[in-house]
């Protein structure tokens, strides 16, 4: 492939290789010659935008998160319900199951990650200053209808969102399905106390079996 006259085609083509490859090989048996090597890019050219394989991959995970941020915002738009206590459940249960918003080739290339700290913390951080902030003004929806009743709206789903994308995830913590179904209960009755019923039954159904399908789960005595 000659090379790119345009930096912006150039770094938009080096992020699409680098998802496939890092998906179908693994990121730590994917090197930077093998990108060069896929792309026909000189190594000038790749280090023009990245300085290491860590910094491709930070980007491939912005760029596909940013994604799927977008996709989640256009969920919550077409999702219409009754109450917004059966609009946040209905929202949840289609997460999960969207392929868009859930991209099967990011959870294999986040799974080889899931231990680096700095993912960790990247996990937290969107979920609490921007997912949260999204489920939260549902919940004052709910507040306002009468179908949730949480006093600290906020701050109710700033924890929703710290459990169930951290604390949840079986690889993260090395759980099996039965561990991991043990945790969802407990999310599930933790936020009926706190007075928003949000974790239906399905949705507990449909993150096992998303684990399963992705490997999440571990071998555990």
């Amino acid at each position: 492939m000659a090379r790119n006259k345009y930096p912006e085609q150039t770094l938009d083509q080096i992020l699409t290789v680098s998802t496939r490859m890092f998906t179908e090989k693994g990121y730590e048996k994917t090197s930077i010659q093998d990108i060069i090597d896929e792309l026909g890019i000189s190594k000038g050219a790749i280090y023009h935008h990245f300085k290491s394989k860590e910094d491709i991959l930070t980007a491939v995970m912005k760029k596909e998160l940013g994604r799927a941020e977008n996709m989640f915002i256009e969920l919550i738009r077409n999702t219409h319900a009754p109450t917004a206590r059966e609009k946040l459940v209905n929202i949840l249960e289609n997460i999960i199951i969207d392929p868009g918003i859930q991209s099967n080739s990011i959870d294999q290339v986040l799974s080889t990650q899931i231990k680096n700290p700095q993912f960790v913390l990247a996990g937290i951080k969107k979920g609490v200053q921007k997912d949260a902030l999204i489920i939260a003004d549902i919940m004052q929806e709910g507040k306002r209808d009468g179908s949730i009743v949480v006093e600290y709206p906020l701050e109710c789903a700033e924890i929703f969102m710290l459990l169930v994308n951290i604390w949840i995830n079986p690889l993260l913590f090395e759980r099996n399905r039965e561990q991991t179904l043990e945790r969802l209960k407990f999310l599930q009755h933790m936020m009926r106390l706190m007075g928003a019923d949000i974790v239906s039954d399905q949705l507990i159904q449909r993150i096992t079996d998303r684990h399963a399908h992705t490997g999440g789960y571990v071998d555990v005595e």
